[in-house]
Formats: structure tokens, sequence, C-alpha cells
């Protein structure tokens, strides 16, 4: 709960400015009040389809284009209010949340108050599953969640094996199915051929600061990890 109030303020306080500075723009437009750099600036990535600045500045890192933001936005609405209304989903789409990791912190420490373990002593095991679409999803985990959303990059997902494989040619990105996140104590995590995959919020990956480093996800391989740290998986 204290995950979703904090991704509502966030989400409250970009929808208010959207709102305000498009209410500005309008009468500015009609020559209520006078046209400033700002509302220059906002009127001419309006007309060019490309995300404000303003705007940029109050939602989650993103390389889209306005209208495809603009989908992501219903999308994310969509998903806040199933979560006030019903409750957390059964399959959480990751990548509309403005702070995922913020997320996945919590599951950790609310196992760890559940079934008292040590908070520095776990983690989180992430692998994917069979399941490609939401409905597939007959219920939630008691322990975990379940996450959708994400994209491969340096690297192809074979649904037989179930396992990373080469890349297909002339695809730069494959959607991975529906990922099982689940808690557990570190010494109990015992994995072979694995590769412990980065998951970023965008292509630009993270900076310096280790900003934009989501998680990492252990995905099945049977190739060494050097091969796919080359292939910048």
């Amino acid at each position: 709960q204290i995950v979703l109030l904090q991704e509502m303020e966030r989400w409250n306080k970009l929808t208010i400015h959207m709102h305000e500075s498009l209410s500005t723009l309008k009468k500015a437009l009609e020559g209520s009040i006078g046209m400033n750099e700002e509302l220059e600036g906002l009127a001419n990535s309006l007309f060019n389809g490309t995300l404000p600045e303003s705007w940029r500045k109050l939602t989650p890192s993103t390389e889209k284009k306005l209208g495809a933001w603009m989908m992501n936005f219903k999308m994310r609405y969509d998903q806040y209010k199933i979560w006030l209304d019903e409750g957390e989903p059964k399959c959480m789409w990751i990548s509309g949340l403005h702070g995922p990791e913020t997320y996945l912190t919590a599951l950790v420490q609310m196992t760890c108050r559940k079934k008292g373990w040590p908070l520095d002593k776990s983690t989180l095991f992430i692998k994917a599953t069979k399941f490609m679409e939401q409905s597939e999803i007959e219920r939630p985990l008691e322990d975990g969640c379940f996450i959708s959303g994400l994209f491969l990059e340096g690297a192809g997902w074979d649904h037989g094996t179930q396992s990373l494989c080469m890349q297909k040619p002339k695809v730069l990105f494959e959607k991975l199915p529906i990922l099982e996140v689940k808690p557990t104590e570190s010494s109990k995590l015992k994995l072979q051929n694995t590769f412990k995959t980065p998951v970023y919020t965008t292509r630009k990956r993270r900076n310096a600061m280790g900003v934009g480093l989501v998680a990492f996800i252990d995905l099945k391989s049977n190739e060494h990890p050097s091969h796919w740290i080359l292939q910048g998986v």
C-alpha cells in the first residue's frame, strides 16, 4: 500500500501539471495571456509529437515519442485503477511503475517481516515462466508476484527450452514472457546454467551513478555468461 501511495502521489503531480500547462497554453493561444518561453516549448513539443520537457521531469524515464507515451499513460491509468479498486494485480506491468525498484524492494521487505528472515540476507529470485499473457495466470503468487512488460536486447528467447538464444536476423528486441518474482534467503539460492541479466528502465541503460538499473533476472542459458556479456544482453 505504501508503494501504491507513492505511485499515486507522483501520478497526481503529473496529471495536475499536464492539466494546468495545457489550460494555460489554451489561454495563450486565445490571446488571454502572453506566450512565454515555457509555453512556446510546450506548443512546439505537441506540434512535433515529442514529450514536453516539463512533463518529462515528472514521468518515469522514457525515450518514447508523445503518441507512444500517451498510450503508456492510458495503460498506467488502467493499472492504477485496478490496483485501487480490486487490490494488487495478479501480474504487475512493471514498465508502468514510476519506481519499479521500489516495488521489488517492498516485496522483499514484506516477505522478511512475514517469515522472520533477516533483510540483509534476503534477495529476489526472478525467473521466466511459460506465460505470455496475463490471462494465462490462474492465481497470484502467495509470496512474490508475476511481472510483465520487459524486452530482451542483445539476445533472443527460445520458448521451447525457455532459455536465451542468439538473436534472430533484423530483430533488435524480443518480448520476454511473464516473469515470476520470489523473495528468498540468499543462502538457499543455488543457481546453475543461468545468466544474471541486468534490467534497465530505458535503452540508455544506466549512468555512472547506477541510476536506471532496476534489478537482475536469472535467465536460463546454455552458454557461458561471458558470451552474453559480450553480446550486451
